[in-house]
C-alpha cells in the first residue's frame, strides 16, 4: 500500500534539514537565496521546494513518488502566521506561554510540541538542554581528614583585566579551608606546594577528591575514564609514597561542594581585597594567610558529624623530596647527568668507584633547586643554573661572604660547573 511506505534514515535527516532551513527563511531569519546556498541547491530549485512546501507541507519535502502527504499537516499560511506573531509581538514569551496565547487570544489550536519544534526550527527560541540524570546529595564524611577537596578557580580576583587561579583545599566533613593561594596558573608545581603545606601542617589524610586535570590524572582519550596505573607527579607523591587515595570527579555536579565553595569565594574575596588595598599577588596571599582565611573558616566552617580526626602524623620526613618533580636519568661516562638542558656533575662518592651507566633520579624542587639521588643516597644538589650548591657556598666563603655547610671536593676544570663558575 502506498500509504504504508516508510522513508530511509538518510531521507528523513535531509528532509529535517531542509525543513529547518525553510522555517528560518519563512521567519525572515535568513533570505531565500541564503537558504538555497545552505542546502546546496540553485535559486530555481529553491523556488520549486518552497512552492512544494506551501502546497504539501512537511511531506512535500520527500520524494513525491513515495507516500502521500499527511492530512494533518498545518497549512503554510498558518505556520507563517505563528512565526510572525512570535517574532513581532511575543518574542520574550516562553514556548508554553506563547502556545496559551495562541489558543486564547488568536484561537489557533496547535499542540505544545508542534509550536516548540516550529520555533526551534526557525531559530526563534533556543533548544533546551538535555535533561541530566537524577542526582542525590552526597552526605559529608563523618571525620575531618577522611576526604579533602582540591580545586582551582580562575577569576578576576582584583576586579580588573587580570585573571588568576585560586587554589583551595577544603575538608569534606567541616568545609574548613586548609589552604588558599592565588597563583598565576594552576599547575603541577602549585598543586604540589599546596598539598605539601597541608601535610606538613595537618598530617596525612585518607583521600583526595579532584577533577581530571592533567596534573592529577592521565586520561588516554578525552571524556573517558582515567588510567589509574599511569601516575602523574602528583599521583606518584600521594599514592605511591604517602599512601593517600585519589578519587577523580567525572562531572562538575560531582564536585558540588567545591563548586559552591568557589561561588562564595568569588562573591566575597574580590571585595575584601579591594577594601584591604591589595593589588598584587604577594599582598593578596599575605592577606589570605594572616587575616581572611581565619575569618572565612569562622564564618563557614561546620561541625563534623563525629568527634575525633582522621589525620595521622606523617612518618615521611623528607617531604621536600616527595613533593618534587622526579625524572629518571642515566649517568654519562663522565659522571654527568643531562637534565633541563644542563649538565649536572656528580662528585666522587666513598661507597662506589663510579656511577657511570647507573640510573639516578633527578629532582626538580619547588624552590627551583635541583638534586640527584641514587636509591637512598643523595649524590648532588644544584641551583637552577646547574652549579653545585656546595661549590657555590665554598666560593662565597673564599670571598668572605659565607661559610660552607660541609667540605666539598674540588671540581674538575673540564666540568660544566667549572665553566659556569669561570663565566661568573
Amino acid at each position: 500500500m502506498r500509504g504504508m511506505v516508510s522513508y530511509t534514515q538518510a531521507a528523513m535527516e535531509r528532509a529535517m534539514k531542509v525543513q529547518e532551513v525553510i522555517l528560518r527563511a519563512m521567519a525572515k531569519k535568513i533570505t531565500w537565496w541564503q537558504a538555497a546556498e545552505i542546502i546546496g541547491i540553485s535559486d530555481r530549485q529553491m523556488r520549486r521546494w518552497r512552492e512544494r512546501y506551501e502546497a504539501f507541507g512537511y511531506d512535500g519535502l520527500f520524494d513525491r513518488r513515495q507516500g502521500k502527504p499527511s492530512p494533518k499537516r498545518v497549512p503554510v499560511a498558518r505556520v507563517e502566521q505563528v512565526l510572525g506573531l512570535y517574532r513581532d509581538r511575543y518574542f520574550d514569551l516562553n514556548v508554553r506561554h506563547f502556545q496559551e496565547k495562541l489558543q486564547h487570544e488568536h484561537q489557533i489550536e496547535l499542540s505544545y510540541s508542534w509550536v516548540k519544534l516550529a520555533l526551534q526550527g526557525a531559530g526563534l527560541v533556543r533548544r533546551g538542554r538535555k535533561r541530566g540524570v537524577h542526582r542525590q546529595r552526597r552526605p559529608r564524611r563523618p571525620l575531618p581528614g577522611m576526604l579533602l577537596h582540591i580545586d582551582g578557580s580562575r577569576h578576576r580576583w582584583f576586579q580588573d583585566e587580570r585573571w588568576y587561579d585560586l587554589i583551595v583545599i577544603l575538608d569534606d566533613a567541616t568545609s574548613e579551608i586548609y589552604y588558599a593561594q592565588l597563583v598565576e596558573e594552576e599547575s603541577t608545581a602549585t598543586v604540589m606546594a599546596a598539598l605539601r603545606a597541608v601535610v606538613e601542617r595537618q598530617g596525612l589524610f585518607c583521600a583526595l577528591y579532584s577533577d581530571r586535570g592533567s596534573h592529577f590524572w592521565l586520561t588516554p582519550k578525552a571524556g573517558e575514564a582515567v588510567d589509574p596505573h599511569r601516575l602523574t607527579q602528583v599521583g606518584r607523591a600521594l599514592l605511591r609514597e604517602l599512601g593517600i587515595r585519589m578519587i577523580p570527579a567525572y562531572s562538575p555536579q560531582a564536585r558540588g561542594r567545591s563548586e559552591r565553595n568557589f561561588g562564595t569565594w568569588q562573591g566575597r574575596l574580590p571585595q575584601e581585597l579591594r577594601l584591604a588595598g591589595c593589588t598584587t599577588l604577594a599582598q593578596a596571599n599575605r592577606f589570605l594567610r594572616e587575616h581572611y582565611l581565619t575569618e572565612f573558616n569562622r564564618r563557614f566552617r561546620v561541625a563534623a558529624a563525629q568527634r575525633g580526626s582522621a589525620f595521622v602524623p606523617c612518618p615521611q620526613r623528607d617531604l621536600e623530596r616527595v613533593f618534587s618533580l622526579q625524572f629518571e636519568r642515566t649517568v654519562n661516562r663522565d659522571n654527568t647527568v643531562s637534565f633541563l638542558n644542563l649538565r649536572l656533575q656528580i662528585e666522587p662518592v666513598p661507597w662506589r668507584g663510579s656511577l657511570a651507566g647507573c640510573s639516578v633520579t633527578a629532582h626538580q624542587h619547588l624552590d627551583g633547586t635541583l638534586s640527584l639521588s641514587y636509591g637512598p643516597h643523595g649524590v648532588g644538589r644544584y641551583d637552577a643554573a646547574g652549579m653545585p650548591l656546595a661549590a657555590k657556598a665554598s666560593t662565597e666563603l673564599g670571598r668572605g661572604r659565607g661559610t660552607a655547610p660541609f667540605p666539598c671536593n674540588p671540581i674538575p676544570k673540564t666540568s660544566p660547573a667549572h665553566l659556569a663558575r669561570a663565566q661568573l
